[in-house]
């Protein structure tokens, strides 16, 4: 049951808290709470929820302030939990109305949210920091193109007087007029948000296989009695030891444990299957194995099978490989990088608009990211009405039938060109020297989605996701690039939110009019030390 208040009525020096002094206007905390539009995200993650049926839950700003802390400080659960506890500033970014030194909720419950958290919720926020990065783009571009009113005036927002420098959140929110069909740069990329995972082996794979299927016999002759049968799990381990404490041991060695170890399994396998007969079809007994137990025998079934065919074939790969039981999701994607070829987790195709990224495909198989070129654009198209008018991709996105359609639709890719080099004569020599200076540009401003990577896995661990489920694991990664669009936001606004901006813009407005008459500048001078270093101005 939802129960859900408007979060923007709270002012800062309502927050009520024991320390006997107020809190601080130019914290981060408070500075990043003007900046999320909490009432949108609240519609967006109460959607997915009733709104008469159940418990009553948690707040939306609550839940979500939470998420978006865990993220920004790289905080596990429980000590994202405590640090709310503990931090005045915190609890007010959550939305509290006064300091509670008690947790907000269970560090338990994180899971929930990220199950309950799906693609379109977190699709619902990004075009809520979308429309609230569009709405306070063009609410402040008129600053940029004058120092005053039409009427004299002084200017009504806080601008510093460079925002012209100042790089957008956004760059396709220009255009003004109602028949632009182009406008803006589209920027596509993708990477894998790796899983902490245990590297995979295929001797090390099977020795796990091993142990999960002695503790299920182990638990089946519980419910048996009898005798048990025996699995030979001391001189199994002896083995695997032998050989995984080897610093590098031979390709006939592993081979050689890997038989091992599919032999040992093979035969627990056997054990467990006469088991279960007994169990259900002589005492008539339902399956007695419960859900984690059962889940664990399908996957070692899976494991071994797969396994044992890559043996008899002498290969090295497999579909659907399973390269971690306790995850088996997860898939490796080959790369192809320096020192990383194989990576382990979800392959994440992005679009980057401005400073801001998106997440358009998540999937666990690897894929081929040329293929999510043409939904990308049409993305681009929904968000702001018109097309970009040039894509920066790798070259793996310019496919013919890509190039194609983007001709099709008046887009222009910024990559090289198929087929031979034209050749050079006196004619063509400037334009080719034109086309090779903008393929050049458009090299470097792809860059920024290669920065964008970085920072994820860098600053917020984007290649280190601790969820152990496919649903969980998504919504962490969704949360990583939600929280770097709400950083990139702030950075952009945060020169409006200083009171200091306030008297700068109010210093620009001045200078304009005080050029108007010299004598004025000259009485205003010495009025204030502000405008003493703008006198050779006048």
């Amino acid at each position: 049951m939802i129960r859900e208040t408007s979060d923007r009525q709270l002012q800062l020096k309502d927050f009520i808290h024991p320390f006997g002094c107020d809190l601080n206007s130019e914290n981060r905390w408070v500075k990043l709470a003007e900046v999320v539009p909490w009432d949108d995200l609240a519609v967006a993650y109460n959607s997915v929820m009733s709104a008469t049926q159940g418990r009553p839950a948690k707040p939306a700003r609550l839940v979500i302030g939470a998420l978006i802390i865990k993220h920004k400080l790289n905080l596990s659960d429980e000590e994202t939990v405590l640090q709310i506890q503990e931090n005045p500033y915190l609890q007010f970014f959550c939305g509290l109305g006064a300091y509670v030194d008690a947790p907000p909720f269970v560090p338990s419950l994180f899971v929930e949210i990220r199950k309950r958290m799906g693609a379109e919720v977190f699709d619902a926020f990004e075009q809520a920091i979308v429309d609230r990065a569009v709405h306070i783009q063009k609410k402040r571009k008129p600053t940029r193109v004058s120092t005053s009113g039409g009427d004299g005036s002084p200017p009504s927002s806080c601008g510093d007087g460079s925002d012209q420098d100042r790089p957008a959140p956004v760059d396709a929110v220009d255009a003004q007029a109602e028949d632009v069909t182009h406008h803006g740069k589209l920027l596509m990329d993708a990477t894998v948000a790796d899983q902490m995972i245990r590297f995979p082996t295929d001797l090390g794979l099977l020795n796990e296989a091993r142990e999960i299927s002695e503790s299920l016999i182990d638990e089946l002759h519980k419910q048996t009695g009898g005798k048990k049968p025996r699995t030979y799990r001391q001189q199994a381990r002896k083995v695997f030891l032998s050989i995984s404490k080897r610093k590098k041991p031979g390709g006939k060695l592993i081979r050689k444990g890997i038989r091992q170890q599919l032999q040992y399994v093979r035969r627990n396998l056997g054990h467990i299957e006469r088991m279960l007969d007994e169990l259900m079809a002589e005492a008539g007994m339902p399956f007695p194995l419960g859900h984690k137990l059962q889940r664990q025998y399908w996957i070692i079934q899976h494991v071994y099978a797969q396994q044992k065919r890559m043996y008899e074939t002498k290969s090295r790969r497999c579909d659907d490989r399973i390269v971690s039981i306790s995850q088996p999701h997860v898939r490796p994607i080959v790369r192809g990088k320096a020192g990383r070829p194989v990576e382990f987790g979800a392959k994440v195709s992005v679009s980057m608009i401005g400073k801001l990224a998106f997440v358009d495909h998540l999937d666990w198989d690897a894929f081929n990211e040329s293929q999510d070129l043409i939904a990308q654009v049409e993305r681009y198209k929904a968000r702001f009405g018109f097309y970009p008018e040039v894509v920066l991709a790798d070259g793996i996105y310019g496919t013919r039938a890509n190039r194609r359609w983007l001709k099709e639709h008046g887009i222009r890719f910024g990559g090289r060109p198929l087929g031979r080099p034209r050749k050079v004569t006196s004619e063509n020599m400037d334009e080719i020297k034109q086309l090779k200076r903008q393929r050049r540009e458009d090299e470097r401003s792809r860059i920024p989605v290669e920065g964008k990577f970085g920072q994820g896995k860098n600053g917020y661990r984007l290649n280190q996701i601790r969820a152990r489920l496919a649903s969980t694991s998504e919504a962490w990664v969704r949360s990583i690039f939600l929280v770097m669009n709400l950083i990139a936001l702030l950075r952009f606004l945060l020169p409006f939110l200083r009171p200091s901006a306030i008297m700068d813009a109010c210093t620009t407005w001045l200078r304009g009019m005080l050029r108007l008459d010299d004598g004025v500048g000259d009485r205003l001078t010495g009025m204030h030390p502000r405008f003493a270093d703008a006198s050779t101005g006048w």
